[in-house]
């Protein structure tokens, strides 16, 4: 029995190791071919290990197009990003607290129509936003990225802190009405302080899909002073003449450090968030 129980044991942890490879072997391979030269990505892409280390990759990377330096892209995307989460919290944690905690007419259907906006892919939502934004005259600003986040916030999101709130005793809410707290204190002085964890998995999240997020300033920044880190990635590319690989590969290195550091750091949060919304769900 103690033969088959290490047996076991050691089938599941190779089986972990070999799933763990070929996971990050993608992330690994891009940081080989940003230290190649370049001819050499495509004609030995299966080496993991360059014959020539080009640190200069990194330097044409930074050095951007033009008078554009990729600075100025990360600079962009830190804007957006910084506000968009600042508006996915601000606005999820309200509605989600109305839809958990107020009595209000229509509220049934109004939290059935998010709900099934969660189904809805965001291609179908495209051109009537972009609609709309181009003749508030929207078009080639950062209103379209950054508004939506403080007025609507995002469904899932919504619903992750309206599970959480949930999970909060109501007999907290009622002391605090007793001690003469209107509704708004209730929210601001009880049930925010205690929805930390989901507010960090809410943060997380918004900062990793909006960072990456390709679609939405493709459609409406047409401004190259105005594009993102992932616009930026996609200068490199130019199908009709030389792509500039390298540079490419190592600027998609780089793009990788400010989310891997967020992971890093506050991982233990974002799990804490995720068990705790799934528990008290």
């Amino acid at each position: 029995m103690k033969r088959n129980k290490n047996l076991k044991t050691l089938i599941y942890h190779g089986s972990i190791w070999v799933l763990g490879l070929l996971m990050i072997y993608p992330i690994l391979w891009t940081i080989a071919s940003s230290l190649k030269p370049e001819n050499e990505i495509f004609r030995n892409a299966a080496s993991l290990i360059p014959s020539e280390i080009r640190w200069d990759n990194y330097l044409q990377g930074w050095e951007g197009f033009g008078n554009l330096s990729f600075a100025t892209f990360f600079i962009n995307s830190t804007f957006v990003t910084t506000m968009v989460v600042i508006g996915t919290l601000f606005s999820s944690t309200l509605v989600a607290f109305g839809f958990a905690r107020v009595n209000f007419r229509f509220r049934m259907p109004l939290f059935v129509c998010m709900i099934i906006t969660l189904m809805l892919p965001q291609q179908v939502t495209l051109i009537p936003q972009y609609i709309l934004f181009h003749k508030l005259g929207w078009v080639n600003t950062y209103l379209p990225l950054i508004v939506p986040a403080f007025i609507g916030g995002i469904p899932f999101f919504i619903f992750l802190m309206i599970q959480f709130i949930r999970g909060i005793p109501r007999e907290l809410d009622e002391a605090a009405y007793m001690d003469g707290c209107s509704m708004f204190g209730i929210f601001w002085r009880v049930v925010l302080p205690l929805t930390t964890p989901a507010l960090a998995t809410v943060a997380i999240f918004s900062f990793y899909w909006t960072w990456d997020d390709f679609m939405t300033p493709l459609v409406y920044l047409n401004d190259t002073k105005l594009y993102t880190v992932a616009l930026g990635l996609q200068m490199f590319s130019d199908p009709a003449s030389v792509s500039a690989w390298g540079p490419m590969f190592a600027m998609s290195v780089a793009s990788i450090i400010p989310q891997l550091l967020v992971f890093l750091f506050f991982q233990k949060y974002l799990v804490e968030g995720i068990t705790a919304g799934g528990v008290k769900g």
